[in-house]
């Protein structure tokens, strides 16, 4: 049969941005609808995280042997953010690692490697991530097209959901979107209808055509095509191009969610997928530096994968941002007014130590009372026993709110009040944590919690990663 996808995820942030609030700010045409933000704490590592962990849902970690992540705004430059995504995951650390960067067509070209590694053997399941959180130039044409999310898909030879029955590759220097090494902090692009004619409409479209040709297939064929597009009009175009009907075309997310990048095509056949059925064609492509396509075949095995939060029950769940003021603030675009802080250093050396409790979630079960313990500590709170405990995983445990406390005047919080919490898990173990997705004035005692990875702060010249707590999504 070869490979083929055997589950997949998404992951869309809760917050959102009224186009209605840039015309505010801005004036002119911003456009309809809204498009998703990453919270202050979130970026494409973080995301990642969550639209892996979605895909995973009844997979054991253990048995997936590779991990690809795939941004063109991935955190570090000089430091693979897929190690950190695995580890968050608490993959096996055997399992291979790779970033794929620097292009839109980055999630591609890691679903192409994920494929070719498991036909050839090298692997038997690989999870394949693309992520992207791209500052758009404020009072921009971007600014009310970027948008952020993540998608992911699980590849492997057995127990498929969906069998890959072709793909064609297109490789090309055109230069259309970019952003260089040092100095640019927003991409850059060329003349619009230039880059979108002879780039976007070209490569694509042949792309689409060659692989409709080498299967014997034709437009008609299709069920739904999931195809990455710079905005709204040229997607729709793109459709008439190829002799696509309306009901063929899986909407895309421009009014909901915006373009996110390198996420986008992986987002929108994940969107095709929730509602597809057995024996359905799902034409999915991706642009940048030329174009990818895949043409997917849904099985019956399908129908059981209904336990994802996906696109649809993310796009569902939102909270307005209240002001374009707060998305500026999430988004570090002003010199803001420097107001006295704690030093926030950090240490390498307690991230390798505790790398088991603050990346892969692991607390400790006390061997005498069985009570749970997070993050772990050498002597239990409720017997006093000591250095008898068995390491369990505890971020994958859901929780009821016991009691919290709001903090109006926190210097160091992007997203006022601070949320401190304490939760009491399910199976045992109580714990004391920073809330993030919440509103304030919707907290109650005894409402359903659960673990997200996030960002804490940046200390010492790195990101500080661990394990926040939000009130259960969708």
């Amino acid at each position: 049969m070869g490979a083929g996808i055997v589950s997949y995820g998404a992951y869309v942030p809760i917050y959102r941005l009224s186009r209605a609030a840039l015309k505010v700010v801005w004036g002119g045409g911003a456009g309809k609808g809204e498009k998703a933000v990453a919270n202050a704490d979130e970026d494409t590592i973080t995301m990642a995280v969550a639209a892996a962990m979605d895909c995973l849902k009844g997979t054991d970690a253990k048995t997936v042997d590779g991990l690809y992540f795939a941004s063109t705004t991935a955190p570090y430059r000089e430091k693979r953010a897929a190690s950190i995504v695995a580890a968050a995951l608490d993959l096996p650390q055997g399992a291979f690692t790779a970033d794929f960067t620097n292009s839109l067509g980055s999630g591609a070209g890691a679903l192409r490697a994920a494929i070719d590694a498991v036909n050839g053997g090298s692997a038997k399941k690989v999870l394949v991530v693309a992520s992207d959180c791209r500052i758009p130039p404020p009072n921009s044409l971007f600014e009310s097209l970027f948008g952020d999310g993540a998608a992911a898909f699980l590849v492997g030879g057995e127990n498929l959901i969906a069998t890959v029955e072709g793909h064609c590759t297109l490789s090309s220097g055109f230069l259309d979107i970019w952003r260089k090494e040092r100095g640019d902090r927003y991409v850059r692009t060329w003349e619009n209808r230039f880059i979108i004619d002879k780039g976007y409409f070209e490569y694509l479209k042949d792309a689409l055509d060659g692989l409709l040709k080498s299967c014997g297939l034709t437009a008609g064929d299709i069920g739904k095509a999931a195809y990455y597009g710079p905005d709204e009009r040229s997607h729709a175009t793109m459709a008439g191009m190829m002799g696509l009907k309306p009901a063929q075309v899986q909407p895309a997310l421009f009014d909901t969610v915006g373009n996110t990048g390198a996420a986008f095509f992986m987002m929108l056949t994940v969107a095709a997928l929730e509602k597809s059925r057995d024996g359905d064609r799902i034409l999915s492509a991706s642009y940048g530096d030329g174009a990818d396509a895949f043409l997917l075949r849904v099985t019956d095995r399908l129908a059981a994968a209904t336990d994802r939060r996906g696109i649809a029950r993310h796009v569902d769940s939102k909270m307005m941002l209240a002001s374009y003021g707060k998305y500026l603030r999430f988004r570090d675009l002003m010199d803001w007014e420097q107001t006295p802080t704690p030093a926030q250093e950090s240490s390498e050396n307690v991230f390798y130590r505790e790398e088991k409790a603050l990346f892969r979630g692991y607390g400790h079960k006390c061997g005498s009372c069985g009570h749970v313990q997070f993050p772990p500590q050498r002597i239990c709170m409720w017997c006093q026993t000591k250095d008898r405990f068995e390491a369990v995983r505890v971020v994958d445990k859901r929780g009821r709110l016991f009691t919290f406390s709001l903090d109006e005047r926190a210097v160091f919080a992007l997203d006022l009040p601070n949320v401190l919490v304490i939760v009491d898990l399910e199976g045992g173990g109580r714990i004391y944590n920073q809330a993030t997705d919440r509103d304030p004035g919707k907290l109650e005692v005894g409402m359903e919690m659960e673990f997200t990875f996030r960002k804490f702060h940046e200390g010492s010249g790195f990101h500080n990663y661990s394990w926040k707590i939000q009130p259960v999504r969708c």
